[in-house]
């Protein structure tokens, strides 16, 4: 199937609800998917004034990637656009080579983005790409979360991801670099076996005869989409109505928690638990519907980097003290990746977790009315052995702790996946 010029930009230009950002970043592989991406926002773009940027990841692990980069600087001079090459050195052979790897390009395009004062930065997943993702995820046998796939645009470390071919397939994209005589690189990886992605694709000529095709399960995805906006929606009011947001931590009541159906009440949880331990991924569903069968039981439990405590009519959910025990910064210097300390002399001192001995010396503890667990996570300052101040103890002693978004953005967080 093949669509007009026309229409792929009319498309495309669709997916800028509102106003145009004034810069756009593209990340450009050099693949046919990214350099279409590319040619279609500047067809779309230029006109209307907006500025674009381009950025190569070279992930050094195979022979050509240097030449291929250099081919879509190429492409970039040609279209006016400035164009930078990215190096990622940081694969130590273990683990999971694509996973890394693609974590490693987001960060380092992410960080060019910000250096430039870039506020939308475009990707070129497209259909193919959705449907690829939705299957990978029915073998895992996601929920609603997973199978909605990849949104059109979500927010990454102050930058937004931006998808806008995810309604268009790759044969589209390839007959458009045709009709346009635009030449693009073709990765050797996509044909290597040994990775998930590419059996998906394989698999996915077999079912596209019966009606399965990129589009029809990727119109799935966007479908399921709108359900979990839903779902968002009603834990965004649950939350509101039934927690307390306190010290880095959150208090529910169990009475109110109880009655919630059982999808709300996993994705509270696991939301909640994510935003207190900074985690990128949720826990496993499994160990979610145990601790969830527990926590309405009246349980105590450990799960994710976080602790749950039965405290009558209430529970709470706050940092596991094993996961922060030996962390320590400079002061200054954002502890664990959310706290701040702001006060006096800093020299010689580092932000560490209060524990049970910076607890003891805390006498009026009592007084903030917050669990010993919770407080024995929160940041204090140290010098030595010496306990400089524990704000949210009840020792302040001049300094103030504050929590990077503040309260208020656990509640954002609930409707920004």
């Amino acid at each position: 199937m093949t669509i007009p010029d026309a229409d792929i930009l009319s498309a495309v230009r669709a997916q800028f609800k509102g106003v145009l950002p004034d810069q756009l970043g593209v990340a450009l592989s050099g693949g046919g998917d990214s350099t279409a991406l590319l040619h279609i926002l500047h067809q779309c773009l230029k006109p209307e004034g907006t500025v674009m940027f381009a950025a190569t990841v070279n992930h050094g692990l195979r022979e050509g990637a240097e030449a291929e980069a250099r081919q879509a600087a190429v492409l970039c001079d040609s279209l006016g656009i400035e164009h930078t090459l990215l190096y990622w050195r940081g694969w130590d052979l273990q683990g999971n080579l694509q996973d890394q790897a693609r974590r490693a390009r987001y960060r380092l395009l992410t960080d060019w983005a910000k250096s430039k004062g870039i506020p939308v930065l475009a990707f070129g997943h497209t259909a193919d790409d959705q449907a690829e993702t939705v299957l990978m995820r029915m073998a895992r046998a996601s929920g609603v979360t997973g199978l909605s796939g990849m949104p059109v645009q979500r927010t990454v470390d102050g930058v937004t991801v931006f998808r806008p071919l995810l309604g268009i397939s790759r044969k589209m994209l390839r007959h458009y670099l045709e009709q346009h005589d635009i030449g693009w690189s073709e990765d050797p990886s996509n044909d290597d076996l040994r990775f998930e992605r590419v059996r998906i694709r394989k698999a996915m000529e077999v079912l596209e005869p019966l009606g399965l095709t990129a589009m029809s399960i990727s119109q799935v995805a966007e479908n399921v989409s709108k359900a979990r906006e839903a779902l968002d929606w009603y834990t965004f009011l649950a939350a509101r109505d039934m927690t307390v947001v306190t010290a880095g931590s959150l208090m529910l009541d169990m009475r109110k928690f109880r009655t919630l159906p059982v999808e709300t009440a996993r994705r509270l949880l696991v939301r909640t638990m994510n935003w207190i331990s900074g985690a990128d991924y949720p826990p496993r569903r499994t160990a979610v519907g145990d601790a969830l069968e527990a926590i309405r039981g009246g349980q105590s439990l450990t799960l994710h980097g976080c602790r749950v405590l039965s405290r009558g009519n209430h529970s709470w959910i706050c940092r596991e003290l094993q996961a922060v025990r030996d962390l320590a910064v400079p002061a200054g210097l954002k502890w664990d990746g959310r706290w701040h300390l702001h006060g006096g002399d800093v020299t010689g001192c580092e932000i560490r977790p209060l524990g049970e001995l910076g607890l003891r010396e805390c006498k009026e503890w009592r007084e903030t009315g917050l669990p010993r667990e919770v407080l024995m996570v929160s940041p204090a300052l140290w010098k030595g052995t010496e306990l400089v101040a524990a704000p949210l103890a009840g020792w302040a002693n001049g300094w103030d702790a504050q929590l990077d978004g503040g309260h208020e953005e656990f509640f954002a967080s609930l409707l920004s996946h």
